[in-house]
């Protein structure tokens, strides 16, 4: 690769100073104020100003400035579309449940239960054959529960993923099939119909009990058949109401609703009214009314600016910490400092002595110590920012779990400015 000469190096530093300028200023620069910026940069290089590359050295800047500028304002002001904030009321979900069986578990299926073996006779009945129930084994096949989500505007014949999990105490639903099973709403009609080969994410596999050993890996009792249960009734949808639809927002905030109706109404003019904090409702066009699909496709491209609440997020189970970036913490200090409690315990062999008729006991010993680190109360400054506050606490060497003890605290104290939410 050849040098780059002397002469040309001054580019990538001059580039580097106009793009480090404030965006605001950068937004009203001109050319000219730009040829002036680059003339400055010129001289503080030892550049000489007729200079035969000016022109093109010029030029290069320019495209240079104007991209950099285009780039940061596509970063700023870029939004959240409203299909990303929002779903159109009616156009909703709905829950699906089912009971059947699984069979072909070889041995690892319920170990007899009166339901499992009631459900292998009442399924046989239906094909002409009549077995007590009493008379059956039901070690190869497993009592399931099914459910499922069916989205809205889907056709007969259309097909949906099905969750499988046993109910009873069977081992494992590796190899099973799942028989023919209704899939029935909320009004106790059927919608679908689920049958198939079960994908299970997991393995059990030992053979336990004393002296023996098992390994497990996540739950091999649930399922999913991907595909696995077909359509039979459409869920009848209405979504447009009155020549307008309704937009639900899935976070609620009076401010995310205003925010949403203003930008609805720089797009289409006088269509969108903030009714409440959830609910955000469109008046289709005119010129729309005949094609409601393509204006609502239209209508979920806008993008919004949201309003997004200085909240805190504690889950103790996990130890996981999710803050937003309005969060504020006034003035404060801080001491965190930890116990830790060890309780041990051993067995020791007493041995009674010789020619005695005692004897040979084993008695347990326990031990307890207890270790508190040493802390020191430190001063923190006012943090307006989550990047401060999350330096701050690192600063402290404080854990997740020290942290959390953390913000509880400040929220007592009145220094959290933001809503904390423990899980």
């Amino acid at each position: 690769m050849p040098l780059v000469p002397r002469s040309l190096r001054p580019r990538c530093r001059i580039v580097s100073h106009v793009c480090a300028l404030p965006l605001a200023t950068a937004v009203t620069t001109d050319l000219r104020s730009l040829e002036s910026i680059l003339a400055t940069n010129e001289t503080a290089d030892n550049l000489s100003p007729g200079a035969p590359l000016k022109k093109s050295f010029f030029m290069t800047t320019t495209f240079a400035f104007l991209f950099t500028v285009l780039f940061a304002q596509i970063c700023v002001g870029e939004g959240v579309r409203v299909r990303d904030l929002a779903m159109i009321s009616g156009a909703r979900d709905n829950q699906l449940v089912g009971y059947g069986l699984v069979v072909g578990l070889a041995g690892d299926g319920d170990k007899d239960q009166a339901y499992s073996k009631q459900s292998v006779a009442n399924m046989l009945l239906r094909f002409g054959v009549n077995i007590p129930a009493t008379l059956l084994s039901a070690k190869n096949v497993a009592a399931v529960m099914l459910t499922a989500d069916i989205p809205p505007f889907l056709k007969n014949g259309s097909r949906i993923d099905v969750n499988v999990a046993s109910m009873g105490d069977a081992k494992s639903l590796n190899g099973g099939v799942l028989l023919q099973t209704p899939l029935i709403g909320a009004d106790g009609k059927v919608y679908a119909v689920a049958q198939g080969a079960l994908v299970v994410g997991g393995f059990s596999a030992g053979d336990g009990g004393a002296g023996g050993a098992t390994v497990t890996k996540n739950h091999p009792t649930t399922a999913v058949i991907v595909n696995g249960a077909l359509v039979e009734k459409e869920i009848p949808t209405q979504f447009v109401r009155d020549n307008s639809v309704e937009l639900l927002l899935r976070d609620p905030s009076f401010g995310s609703a205003s925010a949403m109706a203003a930008a609805i109404n720089e797009v289409f003019k006088s269509s969108a009214q903030a009714l409440d904090s959830s609910t955000v409702k469109v008046q289709i066009p005119e010129g729309s009314t005949g094609s409601p699909v393509d204006f609502i496709a239209k209508l979920n491209q806008v993008e919004v600016t949201p309003d997004t609440p200085a909240r805190i997020i504690i889950n103790e189970r996990t130890g996981t910490i999710v803050a937003t970036s309005d969060i504020h913490i006034s003035s404060c200090a801080v001491a965190s400092g930890n116990i830790t409690i060890n309780v041990s315990q051993t067995l020791d062999v007493s041995q009674p002595g010789a020619f005695s008729s005692g004897r040979t006991a084993v008695t347990p010993r326990t031990s307890t110590s207890v270790t508190e680190n040493k802390s020191r109360l430190i001063p923190l400054p006012e943090l307006p920012t989550v990047e401060k506050v999350a330096a701050a606490l690192s600063s402290l060497g404080a854990t997740p779990r020290d942290m959390m003890g953390i913000f509880q605290a400040m929220k007592q104290a009145g220094a959290l400015r933001a809503e904390l939410v423990v899980r």
